[in-house]
């Protein structure tokens, strides 16, 4: 068997270059540079990361609707009829502004909401919507009892154009009035806002809100709907809910705009809990008949008849 001779060693080895260890010092000068560049840059984008005053959100491609209006029907508590005439109102605002519909029944999710009040469904709806139309830029939440009064205005000319909603922001005011401690943001900017929302004369209502698709809205409505809050027995369910997290919650109101309520919800003269200049006047874009199915005495149906024939009318002159 033969083996393979090691390599004879030279009797006068190779002097070693004289640029080694200069070379050696250069490549470890060169080390601590890349590593503190690539620190200084993972520093840089962090910052831009936490402080950018945009969120990310979706941008709705070509043919895609930009908002979707999202109603969920009580088929238990309230007659066809009365649903015939909310969905027919829906539709014509949609149709003349190229929006879409989503409405969802609220048994769809007795799974989801558990032993919680049911009007905790608005959440799981609006994430539902999402769902169904990825692409689409705004939700715009309208609960079951309102009805839309000014066909002709879009929400790009009422509230989402640009410049429109920074001269519609309530700033420094309390977020459950009359006298919660916890204000909206001095300083904030239209390009800030994620959700927009109204309040009453005691909380915030969450029957009329456009929410911006995006990150903040998938963590926004998690976040609303978590097992703690909905078994939390607030007096008035995911409306108390959603005035603690807004109170307690920096991250979430420093996304959110309040604007006034009839900008986006004015109460009927029979709704309790109406603002101050809150009550629906001609040329308001939505009316709400607050409390319309809880309180004793008063009928939806009822209430939404008159306000539904003057509707017919503008949709006909319009």
């Amino acid at each position: 068997m033969q083996f393979a001779l090691p390599p004879r060693r030279s009797p006068h080895p190779l002097p070693l270059p004289r640029s080694s260890r200069m070379s050696s010092h250069r490549r470890k000068q060169f080390k601590s540079v890349a590593v503190l560049a690539f620190a200084i840059l993972s520093l840089l984008y962090l910052i831009h990361y936490l402080y950018s005053p945009t969120s990310t959100s979706v941008v709705a491609p070509a043919g895609t609707s930009g908002v979707v209006i999202v109603t969920l029907l009580d088929r238990q508590r309230c007659s066809e009829s009365y649903l015939k005439k909310i969905i027919a109102n829906r539709e014509d605002y949609a149709k003349r502004h190229g929006y879409t519909n989503f409405f969802a029944k609220v048994s769809d999710y007795d799974e989801a909401v558990g032993d919680a009040p049911m009007s905790w469904a608005v959440v799981p709806a609006i994430r539902h919507a999402m769902a169904t139309h990825p692409h689409s830029a705004y939700f715009f939440h309208l609960a079951a009892n309102a009805l839309i009064m000014n066909p002709t205005k879009s929400l790009e000319s009422h509230i989402l154009g640009q410049g429109r909603l920074e001269s519609l922001m309530l700033k420094d005011v309390p977020i459950v009035p009359p006298d919660s401690i916890i204000k909206t943001f001095v300083h904030q900017k239209e390009q800030d806002v994620d959700l927009i929302i109204t309040q009453d004369s005691e909380d915030l209502n969450p029957g009329s809100f456009i929410l911006k698709n995006g990150e903040f809205a998938r963590f926004f409505l998690d976040l609303w709907f978590d097992p703690l809050y909905r078994n939390f027995n607030f007096a008035r369910a995911e409306a108390h809910g959603l005035d603690h997290i807004l109170q307690w919650h920096p991250t979430v109101l420093a996304r959110t705009a309040l604007v006034p309520q009839r900008i986006l919800g004015s109460y009927s003269k029979d709704s309790p809990g109406v603002a101050l200049d809150g009550t629906y006047k001609d040329g308001d874009l939505v009316i709400q008949f607050h409390g319309c199915g809880d309180a004793e005495g008063r009928d939806c149906a009822r209430e939404l008849e008159p306000y539904y024939k003057l509707w017919e009318k503008k949709k006909q002159r319009d």
